[in-house]
């Protein structure tokens, strides 16, 4: 009987060394709490497994932003990051130029924690890739992250007639080895569905049901390689436009939009249209830069066609047709852009912007009249706002706007996949037709959502799919009064 008893008196003991080490194993850019790690115990799978509160797939902003906020909140949070490095989007692709939404009547509708990043970005303190990077391991702080994982395996259960939930994932990690974790919440955070592509969804159709369509075959969106150049005289830049002026002859010379101010400069797509790239994968559009300090510019320009983000090959044949076009790019821009006579290339990016990818069909699909009826939901987590800006294909070289926006809601139900009780989106896998995505995909768009939801995970009692419209009555309140945030009209 002693025996017995000492056995399962060490049985907690085991059972927390167990989940200890394992997340000690983890390849975290930081290290989880103590009072975190003792929440990440075994309970929900077969062990050795870790539970937490949410699972995050991906380590994209938004997401990030959505695990901080209920990490802030006292729930156990881990980030499973495909990518060998984290930050996607924003820190690997280096899409450092920022775009704001504004409602018609010029306000920026950038709130949240995203407040604070474009706040640095507009006083010019967060500019360089060093200083975006500070900032988005300061959102990570605290939180374990593993990278370089692929998920092998996602065990779901039946929960009603037409709707599964998941229990469980097993990925293999950077050291080979299986790992299982449990979660009540997932999040699919990545810019290529590593997580909802592997539940059998219904495909919500991509850029190939616009413009007469293209075909039954999946289109995206080209994505963007950014050009990072230096010793640009950005005084010699303003002043030659500013000669010009009005802002008439600017678009008769240069091309519609070109605009150069102390911080920003758009457009010239006259001269660029010029240019002919070496391959034909590629396409060098109007501009659309932003000074970065002491002579340094990042340019978001150069176009990468049927790029498909869930094959490392083709990303990385991209990466590397944009490199070797590059240099040919910098003459051009030295001939016939003022201000960039003297430029060189400066360190260049290993990653893309990726804009578009396989989307799954949410509670809810937003559409293009939705956004341009400015219409606002009884569950909205984030008011939203930007051109539907759809950027080109192979179909379609030059891409086509869709419309201006004035403000709109976005609900939680557009991040609800349908069919899974505990499976959410954020970013760029927000549920959207793609006559809405283009202005849907804008990260303060999205990472507003994220954090909301983050928040509501942190805070609300019952589940996310359960809260009526007198629950967001009540969640409305609390957000404009404890974080200021408004997401009604």
């Amino acid at each position: 009987m002693k025996k017995s008893k000492s056995a399962h008196q060490l049985r907690p003991l085991v059972c927390f060394l167990l989940a200890f080490a394992l997340l000690l194993s983890s390849s975290s850019v930081t290290n989880a709490p103590e009072s975190e790690a003792a929440a990440a115990t075994s309970t929900s799978c077969t062990s050795p497994c870790q539970h937490y509160d949410v699972v995050v797939i991906g380590s994209e902003i938004e997401g990030v932003l959505l695990a901080q906020a209920a990490h802030k909140l006292g729930k156990s949070v881990l980030i499973l990051d495909p990518r060998a490095k984290p930050g996607g989007q924003l820190i690997q692709g280096q899409m450092l130029v920022l775009d704001e939404p504004h409602d018609a009547s010029k306000k920026s509708l950038v709130q949240g924690e995203m407040k604070r990043l474009f706040d640095g970005y507009n006083n010019k303190s967060i500019r360089t890739v060093e200083e975006f990077t500070k900032y988005y391991n300061g959102l990570i702080q605290s939180i374990p992250l593993r990278s370089s994982i692929t998920i092998q395996s996602v065990q779901t259960t039946a929960s009603g007639t037409n709707s599964r939930t998941i229990q469980s994932i097993t990925y293999k990690a950077s050291d080979g080895k299986p790992y299982t974790v449990s979660a009540t919440y997932w999040v699919e955070n990545t810019d290529f569905a590593a997580l909802t592509s592997k539940l059998d969804l219904k495909r919500i159709p991509g850029t190939e049901s616009l413009f007469k369509g293209g075909g039954p075959e999946p289109e995206y969106m080209a994505a963007t390689y950014m050009l990072k150049v230096k010793n640009v005289d950005w005084n010699e830049l303003h002043a030659a436009t500013l000669r010009d002026y009005p802002l008439t002859n600017l678009a008769k010379k240069y091309g519609p939009g070109t605009y150069v101010d102390w911080n920003f400069g758009t457009g010239f797509s006259n001269l660029t249209a010029n240019y002919k790239p070496k391959d034909s994968q590629l396409k060098l559009r109007g501009l659309n830069t932003t000074y970065q300090r002491n002579g340094k510019v990042i340019i978001n320009a150069l176009l990468i066609y049927d790029v498909n983000p869930s094959d490392a090959k083709s990303v990385s044949s991209a990466v590397n047709k944009a490199k070797n076009e590059a240099p040919y790019i910098l003459q051009f821009l030295q001939k016939n852009i003022p201000g960039y006579s003297k430029a060189q290339l400066d360190t260049l990016p290993d990653y893309l912007y990726i804009r578009e990818y396989d989307r799954y069909e949410s509670e809810y699909v937003l559409k293009r009249d939705d956004l341009l009826s400015k219409r606002m939901f009884w569950d909205n987590v984030s008011i939203g706002g930007y051109p539907i800006d759809v950027q080109g294909t192979r179909r379609f070289p030059s891409g086509q706007g869709l419309g201006n926006t004035d403000r709109y809601g976005l609900p939680l139900r557009s991040f609800e996949i349908k069919g899974v009780d505990n499976l959410l989106t954020a970013g760029k896998n927000a549920g959207a037709e793609a006559a809405a995505y283009g202005s849907v995909r804008i990260q303060p768009n999205t990472g507003l959502a994220a954090q909301v939801i983050g928040i509501m995970i942190g805070r609300e009692k019952k589940p996310l799919r359960s809260l009526n419209a007198d629950d967001f009555k009540r969640i409305h309140q609390y957000l404009k009064k404890d974080y200021k945030i408004q997401v009604q009209s």
